[in-house]
C-alpha cells in the first residue's frame, strides 16, 4: 500500500448542468441531479500544498474537464455552452479536492485513454 504523488478533484454536475441537459436533450427529462452525481468523475492532479494551489490546477484544466463532462452526457458539441470559463465552471459543477491518494493495487497504473499506447505504464 503506497501513497502516490498525485492529488485528486472529484467533479459533479450542479443544477445549471442539469438544466442545460434537459434543454439540449429531451430524452434526459427523467434524469435528476442525483442521477448525474451518482458516479462522479475523479481527476488526478499534481500534489499541492494549499487549496488555492489545487484550485489553480483546476482553473488551468477547467475547459478540458468541462468539455469531457458535457461530452459524457450529450455528444453534440454545437449544443454545448460557449462559456466554459472557470467562473462558469464554478456555477455548473461542484468539486472537492483530496490530497492523499493511496494505491492498494500491486499492478502498475495503466492509462485507459486513446492518447496512450495500451500497455504503457505511468
Amino acid at each position: 500500500m503506497d501513497a502516490i504523488n498525485r492529488s485528486a478533484v472529484i467533479v459533479m454536475p450542479a443544477q445549471p448542468f442539469l438544466d442545460w441537459l434537459h434543454r439540449a436533450d429531451p430524452t434526459s427529462a427523467e434524469l435528476s441531479l442525483a442521477d448525474l452525481k451518482r458516479e462522479p468523475t475523479i481527476y488526478l492532479l499534481p500534489e499541492y500544498d494549499t487549496e488555492e494551489e489545487a484550485r489553480g490546477y483546476l482553473r488551468h484544466h477547467c475547459r478540458e474537464i468541462f468539455e469531457e463532462q458535457l461530452d459524457g452526457w450529450y455528444r453534440v458539441p454545437s449544443a454545448w455552452p460557449v462559456d466554459r470559463t472557470f467562473d462558469n465552471f464554478n456555477r455548473w459543477f461542484e468539486y472537492r479536492f483530496h490530497s492523499m491518494l493511496v494505491d492498494l493495487c500491486d499492478e502498475p497504473v495503466t492509462p485507459q485513454s486513446p492518447f496512450y499506447d495500451l500497455g504503457q505504464q505511468l
